[in-house]
């Protein structure tokens, strides 16, 4: 059963903040089995150059098409152009997150619901929930 996953890497976030994205670029795509397999796969096709993925979030689902998740996700969230950043090595699937409309999406979901409108502070799975929530969408 394929998976959707959000993953990131501590050297890419490194490298986005020295080139100017920002510290916050995240990895989405769709891959196969468990967060560990997913890692695994990630880490040795030495994706955007880098072999330290750590899967924040991932979610099962029947039917998934990668390309149609990115575009769905692109609408929201700067997708980062593997061309025009030969560091990334052809890697589709990295988006640059501003942590406000992170934010700002949690605080809506609150207000909806039953909990207290406060956002303590912004998790790791905070942020893969949001990447997956909106290419699903």
């Amino acid at each position: 059963m394929p998976v959707v996953y959000a993953a990131r890497s501590k050297g890419l976030q490194e490298w986005g903040a020295e080139v100017g994205l920002g510290k916050h670029v995240y990895k989405v795509g769709v891959g196969e089995g468990k967060a560990a397999e997913v890692e695994a796969a990630l880490n040795a096709a030495n994706v955007a150059g880098h072999a330290d993925w750590k899967v924040l979030k991932l979610e099962k689902v029947d039917v998934a098409d990668e390309a149609e998740i990115l575009e769905r996700l692109a609408k929201r969230e700067k997708a980062v152009d593997p061309n025009f950043y030969p560091r990334l090595r052809g890697a589709r699937g990295v988006f640059k997150v501003k942590l406000e409309n992170v934010g700002n999406q949690i605080l809506v979901q609150q207000a909806f619901g039953s909990g207290s409108l406060r956002i303590e502070k912004l998790k790791p799975a905070d942020i893969g929930a949001y990447l997956i929530r909106n290419g699903l969408e």
